[in-house]
């Protein structure tokens, strides 16, 4: 409930303070160069360290590469059938295709499944999705935002991107052990992800013009809170015959809401900061009501 409260709180704040005019136009550029520089970094280095490795959790790592391959060649394809622009196809692809399994996916988890399936959502959280944005997910946001890219100019782009290298440290000092005042350091400079974030957001949101992005926000919308889910449901379940509660908070944590972070990356590149915005600022709410229609379907896998 805490957190719930904290997403409100830090958009709401957004909104009002960009309507008063107390922060100046460019608060969301600075507020992302720490997210991306500081706050994205300490939590990768933070828990891929200490994240326990298991091969019976290879689906749950893997949910999130394949919503979000799926999400690139769904809204791709359907671009142009929509007559939606490139940035707006980056965006979706972007936002609509990950999902935001750690703030709000880990205490849903507690919620409807208990503390101990929380080490499932930090796979799909950290082997998943975050792997996902620190590589596909740099690599959409540099081809929608300016066009043709050259395989070097790519490499360069995800090699100096500071949470992708943030977590390749995390990976070399596995083997070694945090002294507990390191861990602290990291704790609070990772928390502050979520508020500046959702501050960000709100800063930036206006649903005036929330008629010229409906399609693609419902587009959006629909693929990460039903389309998608619905997506991994079939494949693990009746393809792959998956069961068990495992899998049943693998395919919850499928239904989450547009990720956080992923929605950061593309403002940062002017992917659409508008329609950004809604699909963050209208799915996690929306996403309270979903999963919970999604926790009742799950009851029999």
């Amino acid at each position: 409930m805490a957190n719930i409260i904290l997403l409100a709180i830090c958009l709401l704040a957004g909104i009002g303070l960009r309507r008063n005019g107390r922060f100046p136009s460019t608060t969301p550029a600075a507020l992302n160069g720490f997210i991306i520089h500081i706050s994205l970094p300490a939590l990768a280095v933070l828990h891929i360290h200490n994240l326990k490795l298991d091969a019976t959790l290879a689906l749950t790592a893997a949910m999130a590469w394949i919503l979000f391959g799926a999400a690139w060649i769904v809204f791709a394809g359907s671009g142009k059938a929509l007559k939606l622009e490139r940035e707006t196809v980056g965006a979706l692809i972007l936002v609509a295709g990950l999902g935001n399994t750690s703030f709000v996916g880990l205490p849903m988890i507690e919620a409807y499944y208990g503390k101990e399936f929380l080490g499932v959502g930090i796979v799909a959280d950290q082997l998943g999705s975050f792997m996902v944005l620190s590589t596909l997910g740099i690599l959409v946001a540099t081809c929608y935002s300016s066009g043709s890219v050259s395989p070097r100019q790519m490499a360069r782009k995800i090699l100096l991107f500071p949470p992708f290298q943030a977590l390749v440290l995390a990976l070399l000092l596995r083997p070694v052990a945090f002294p507990s005042w390191t861990v602290s350091v990291l704790e609070k400079l990772g928390s502050t992800l979520t508020p500046l974030a959702l501050f960000s957001v709100g800063f930036q949101l206006q649903f005036g013009g929330i008629r010229a992005e409906a399609k693609a926000l419902v587009a959006g919308l629909s693929y990460k809170l039903l389309l998608g889910p619905a997506m991994i449901a079939l494949l693990y379940v009746l393809f792959l015959g998956a069961k068990g509660p495992v899998t049943q908070v693998t395919i919850f944590e499928s239904a989450m809401a547009p990720m956080i972070s992923a929605g950061i990356i593309a403002i940062d590149h002017d992917l659409k900061p508008q329609l950004v915005g809604m699909l963050v600022g209208v799915g996690i709410p929306l996403s309270f009501v979903t999963l919970y229609l999604w926790n009742l379907a799950l009851a029999g896998v």
